[in-house]
């Protein structure tokens, strides 16, 4: 059964695959340099995402909260808009943005077009990371989830 969007399951789904990482067909359409920077990113990334639905029929904004630690994605929880936001780094999307991004929309372009835009934490520092990021948006797009 697939999940509601920014349910915990879903979140507990996200964490999975982004620990997890990119599969073969996808390592194989980039060239092997790229992979090897995102693994020196992540090995000991140690952060925290907040990425926020400002939108939600439910009544937003909520937040899919992923903590990193030690290049692993340790932990994973769905923050509700009357909820302590505790994060590294917060971003945020408006519910059209997420939808095209589960829709199939480059997260890169989503991301460098402020699309998924961050609101909170060192910008220099988010920027160290950002393909390893994108990376993991990409994978949060392809988690099966039912939108409202």
């Amino acid at each position: 059964m697939t999940p509601g969007f920014f349910t915990p399951e879903w979140a507990e789904d996200v964490r999975a695959a982004v620990d997890h990482g990119p599969g073969e067909e996808t390592r194989a359409a980039k060239l092997p340099g790229y992979w090897d920077w995102i693994a020196n990113v992540r090995a000991g990334y140690a952060s925290s995402w907040a990425l926020g639905v400002r939108d939600l029929p439910t009544g937003g904004p909520s937040y899919l909260r992923l903590g990193w630690k030690d290049g692993t994605c340790a932990e994973a929880a769905i923050i509700g808009p009357d909820d302590p936001l505790d994060a590294t780094y917060v971003l945020s999307a408006d519910l059209s943005t997420w939808r095209a991004l589960l829709g199939g929309q480059d997260p890169g372009r989503i991301v460098m077009y402020r699309g998924l835009r961050l609101t909170e934490g060192d910008v220099l520092r988010f920027f160290r990371g950002i393909y390893f990021f994108v990376e993991s948006v990409a994978l949060i797009a392809r988690v099966p989830a039912l939108l409202q």
